[in-house]
């Protein structure tokens, strides 16, 4: 370990009475270029989620297929290319770990750009039969390579260019610019909706969206062409070569479990469940999906300031039991014919607000388990097991579910139990967490992830 990630170390252990909540400097570039690949993702992430029912028409349902049938087949797609997030992990981390954080990235935002563009060029089941939806999955899988690698190489940027004492702010912008994507998705998807009309949307104008990826991308490659390496990667040859131990990636893994399997739920799903379960109108499906946006977005940057003062392990924590203590009530709520609008928008919110919670101080959580050599692999490989398994199989696995069982309640009982795990992964002590309110020393992280 060099002295200067020491000296990083033993400041960050402690507590500093007023920090600024606002990014000032050359943190400003730092966040910008390690953040606006995030925005890309998951645009492209909400747009899917949001016109999966249009997508499951255009590309899996042949004449006189089933509706349900079709978006099940669309979730499957979607589920497939979640399973690449940890190859996609394993070899863009190692490449960042090796080369430096700035041309992988590079790399790395103008594979997801590109695939993204080319869903919406694609032809459909009518004008080439089954080679469309195969072309879709294909281009899924290269988009889910592509944000195996985004994660952890943005998340190693924010929060080895953050100050000491401010990781959990710089990381929290992450998990914002995530809020921002999926209410850009939201938001164009509305937008393209009500200008063309249902009908011209199925017919064409379900592209649109996706084709703006390529302004998007441009955008994220201008900005990191002038991104410099960070700090931390270029002292890295100080410490000596390791190799990943399993312990450390499966409980980093559980303890951002709950995020993922939340987040999808009440931010992505929600749409597709609210139309195909409770029969709600597709525009107001969106709107019910931008207003728990809204509430996660809010929620995020507070989270992250917060678990600078109290700690990462405390503020996820209290998300995780919210979650589990809320998730069926939401839905109560919502399906209540004399519930008024006002309380299942408040509901709405506050579900978006506490997977807010537990966004905010996740990637600085798990910045500080693994150390900086081996940090972009460490941290990426951990979320995308935990996303593949909880976030890319949950609409698969609710819609399925619902179908098979008819029980509405079904995405509460899924995100209440991904949330009971991580509750119980965070309640464990990773070595060097001497306590709740200290993150582990860089000596610590490199005893817990390389043994």
């Amino acid at each position: 370990m060099s002295s200067a990630d020491g000296a990083s170390a033993v400041s960050e252990t402690r507590r500093v009475p007023r920090r600024r909540t606002t990014v000032r400097g050359p943190g400003v570039r730092a966040v910008a270029a390690g953040s606006v690949g995030n925005f890309v993702e998951w645009y492209e992430f909400a747009v899917y989620g949001f016109l999966a029912t249009v997508l499951a028409e255009r590309f899996f349902t042949p004449a006189g297929g089933g509706a349900v049938e079709g978006l099940v087949r669309t979730y499957a797609s979607f589920a497939l290319a979640f399973f690449f997030r940890p190859l996609g992990a394993v070899l863009f981390g190692r490449l960042g770990d090796r080369y430096g954080r700035r041309p992988v990235l590079i790399g790395v935002v103008a594979l997801m750009s590109g695939a993204t563009a080319l869903i919406g060029a694609l032809p459909t089941y009518g004008a080439v039969g089954t080679l469309a939806p195969w072309l879709l999955t294909l281009l899924r899988i290269v988009q889910g390579l592509a944000a195996g690698g985004e994660f952890g190489g943005a998340v190693a940027v924010l929060t080895e260019f953050a100050p000491p004492g401010r990781r959990g702010l710089y990381g929290a912008w992450q998990s914002f610019t995530v809020a921002l994507g999926l209410l850009g998705g939201a938001g164009v998807t509305a937008v393209t909706a009500a200008v063309l009309g249902t009908e011209r949307l199925s017919a064409w104008g379900w592209r649109l969206p996706f084709l703006l990826a390529v302004p998007l991308g441009l955008l994220a490659l201008w900005l990191r062409s002038g991104l410099t390496e960070t700090p931390q990667f270029l002292e890295r040859t100080n410490t000596p070569e390791m190799r990943l131990g399993w312990g450390a990636l499966v409980l980093a893994a559980a303890r951002v479990t709950g995020w993922a399997a939340a987040g999808y739920t009440f931010l992505v799903v929600l749409p597709s469940y609210l139309q195909s379960a409770l029969h709600t109108g597709f525009a107001q499906a969106l709107l019910a999906a931008a207003v728990a946006n809204a509430g996660f977005a809010a929620a995020i940057l507070p989270a992250g300031v917060l678990s600078d003062r109290v700690g990462r392990r405390p503020v996820l924590l209290a998300g995780a039991v919210l979650v589990v203590a809320t998730a069926l009530p939401v839905l109560d709520l919502l399906r209540d014919p004399g519930a008024s609008t006002l309380a299942k928008a408040l509901a709405l919110a506050g579900a978006g607000a506490v997977v807010g919670l537990m966004a905010g101080p996740g990637p600085a959580l798990l910045a500080e388990m693994f150390p900086a050599r081996v940090r972009w692999t460490g941290l990426g490989l951990a979320y995308a097991l935990s996303n593949a398994v909880f976030s890319g199989c949950a609409g698969l696995i609710i819609t399925e579910a619902v179908r098979r069982t008819g029980n509405p309640d079904v995405p509460g009982h899924y995100a209440a139990a991904a949330c009971a795990v991580s509750a119980a992964a965070l309640l464990k002590r990773a070595p060097g967490e001497a306590s709740w309110r200290r993150r582990p020393s860089e000596e610590a992280a490199q005893k817990a992830s390389w043994r």
